[in-house]
């Protein structure tokens, strides 16, 4: 059986990279986290103190922006590097999750940021969540998968995985922050988030990791066997 594309999109908070992270793990596929991509991007245009209105400073951000991932061999997994270094833990921070949306808007910033994914899945065999991974990144990919959730339970969600890393945010903070992002996303005139009518869509408000996992792997497997 061939290998496949499998391209997950959805709103913030759905679960998106865990289920992807599992599943990439279960069918033996190469995780692609595009969002940390954007986030790294984010905060390299942040500590370079690069305007994103000003076409020189944006590409002179893009020359000098190079974003890796390596596995953790202490504990296995996946983790983002920005020009060498390990940026996993900070770019998951409220500061960033703030100022994302607003880089992804830029352009040329996207159109970098796609071309480098479309490169990391020419092969197949990989399994790659974002907003636009099908409908721009990969949009014949065998498998399209959009995820869903209510925004209470998104915010909840994103708070824990906040407080896991010692970060204290209210909800309700959260909650604007994900409204806001939702919006910006879904209006925006390059690349919006929207679910494509070949996609299967997967609301996960009442499901647990586990579920909402085993509910893909078993659209995935049904793919690779028609593959």
């Amino acid at each position: 059986m061939g290998k496949i594309v499998i391209a997950i999109d959805g709103y913030s908070g759905c679960g998106k990279s865990s289920t992807a992270k599992a599943l990439a793990k279960n069918l033996g596929y190469t995780y692609i986290d595009s969002g940390a991509m954007y986030r790294a991007a984010t905060l390299h245009f942040l500590n370079e103190n690069l305007s994103l209105s000003s076409e020189d400073e944006v590409r002179r951000g893009l020359d000098s922006l190079e974003i890796s991932f390596r596995i953790n061999p202490e504990t296995g997994l996946q983790e983002t590097y920005l020009n060498g270094r390990n940026v996993e833990d900070e770019i998951r921070s409220m500061h960033i999750s703030q100022k994302v949306s607003e880089l992804a808007t830029v352009a040329s910033i996207r159109k970098e940021l796609v071309a480098q994914q479309q490169r990391l899945g020419r092969g197949k065999g990989v399994v790659m969540d974002g907003r636009d991974i099908g409908s721009v990144v990969f949009p014949t990919a065998e498998l399209k998968v959009f995820m869903t959730a209510n925004l209470k339970t998104r915010a909840k969600r994103r708070q824990l995985e906040l407080l896991e890393k010692g970060q204290s945010v209210d909800l309700i903070d959260i909650e604007e922050n994900l409204a806001n992002r939702d919006e910006v996303d879904s209006s925006r005139t390059e690349s919006p988030l929207m679910k494509m009518p070949d996609a299967e869509e997967v609301d996960t408000s009442d499901l647990t990791l586990e579920e909402q996992v085993a509910k893909i792997i078993l659209l995935a497997k049904a793919k690779i066997k028609m593959n």
